[in-house]
């Protein structure tokens, strides 16, 4: 299927979910859309995550209930947001796609508590809508690593590159095998849709194209 550049001033999909790293743009770029178009926004409650601090200092013992919080409070919101009702009623924006619950799981869990985990997450994902669209904003590992320190977070501040690229690797290994939703990576190097009005409009313009099922890259 070619791509076809919608021009009309409306958001062309009922439900878009926005993807990325830590520290790729993703909720920043949900927020411009949702503003400009007037979309419902669905926003990750990462903060609320009490294990998180203890993760970043502890990973090997804290992985299980740091993942387990996110996965039952992600289902919870998805599950309130992601309604039938509210579905036909307004374009929903989501920062966020329930299956980074087991990419981040499957990175950091042991073998034994990941088979665990898969089990309980695939009840939990088989009642949630597929996205119209699912946007993955790719960057190198060493933007990533400027943008987390510029943003400031102090439990974010001992990310390694090695686990921003196993992240990464976990993302690009789930798209290899997903052909039933459209799914954008843009290579977005470091580009600053953030603060450029110029560079968010070539972000815009990818995202309006029209996209088969299956894996598309492009460059702004």
């Amino acid at each position: 299927m070619n791509d076809l550049i919608m021009n009309d001033n409306t958001f062309p999909y009922q439900f878009i979910a926005i993807e990325g790293n830590i520290g790729a743009g993703k909720t920043t770029l949900s927020n411009q859309l949702a503003a400009e178009y007037g979309c419902r926004l669905i926003l990750e409650q990462f903060t609320d995550n009490p294990f998180l601090p203890l993760f970043y200092d502890n990973p090997e013992r804290y992985a299980f209930p740091v993942e387990l919080f996110f996965m039952t409070e992600r289902h919870k919101q998805l599950q309130e947001e992601l309604s039938q009702t509210h579905l036909f009623q307004q374009s929903i924006i989501a920062d966020y796609f329930f299956i980074k619950t087991l990419l981040f799981a499957k990175n950091n869990l042991k073998e034994e508590e990941y088979r665990l985990f898969q089990r309980l997450f695939n009840v939990l994902n088989s009642t949630f809508p597929r996205p119209d669209l699912l946007v993955y904003l790719h960057r190198p590992v060493e933007r990533l690593m400027y943008q987390i320190r510029q943003r400031g977070r102090t439990f974010e501040q001992d990310i390694s590159d090695a686990y921003l690229e196993q992240i990464q690797a976990a993302y690009l290994e789930f798209f290899r095998t997903e052909s039933s939703i459209p799914i954008l990576i843009i290579e977005l190097e470091d580009l600053d849709f953030a603060h450029e009005p110029e560079a968010y409009q070539q972000v815009k313009d990818l995202i309006f194209q029209t996209y088969s099922s299956g894996v598309h890259r492009k460059k702004p």
